[in-house]
């Protein structure tokens, strides 16, 4: 399967909110399959169709017990709190500690067509929440303010005037 190249932070397309999938055909799957391939080489856990330049509404994951793809995902239920140090492969080598809820339940449809709801705690309701943001448009960096946003910018920017070598992809989701 082909990969494609990961859209990072300044780029348009990951600040847009993106359109329900309606056609669930083989030109979707390969596609799917492609950004599985695009995920894995990463490396990551998650991987949203914006963030492959696809203003389509799924996200394909695999935290390491089976990969899946949810198309047209809505959060039903969220509950709790946890601090991670998370990442994205959209703002590579930065990490930012971020509170979500723990646990959390999302409705969506899977690549055969039919409903599905899936319960994810901590890592995996984490890439739940962060991979539905990019569908919404919103990044990590959205999610903090004040001092913790200044300093996540900074260490952005640090990397980028670094070049490619400085960047990894540890916590990337």
């Amino acid at each position: 399967m082909a990969t494609y190249p990961i859209r990072v932070f300044g780029d348009p397309v990951l600040k847009r909110p993106t359109r329900e999938v309606v056609d669930i055909d083989g030109t979707f799957v390969r596609l799917v399959d492609s950004m599985f391939t695009t995920m894995y080489d990463a490396p990551g856990v998650g991987l949203a169709a914006p963030q492959v330049g696809v203003q389509q509404r799924f996200f394909v994951y695999d935290i390491g017990d089976d990969p899946k793809v949810l198309i047209n995902p809505k959060i039903v239920e969220q509950t709790g709190e946890w601090s991670y140090e998370e990442g994205c492969l959209s703002i590579p080598g930065v990490t930012i500690e971020i509170v979500r809820p723990k646990l959390v339940t999302v409705e969506a449809l899977d690549l055969d067509g039919n409903e599905v709801t899936v319960e994810g705690d901590e890592l995996l309701g984490r890439v739940f929440l962060h991979e539905i943001d990019h569908l919404d448009g919103v990044l990590m960096f959205d999610r903090v303010e004040g001092d913790a946003r200044k300093a996540a910018m900074r260490e952005w920017r640090a990397r980028e005037l670094a070049g490619p070598t400085s960047r990894d992809r540890d916590h990337a989701l």
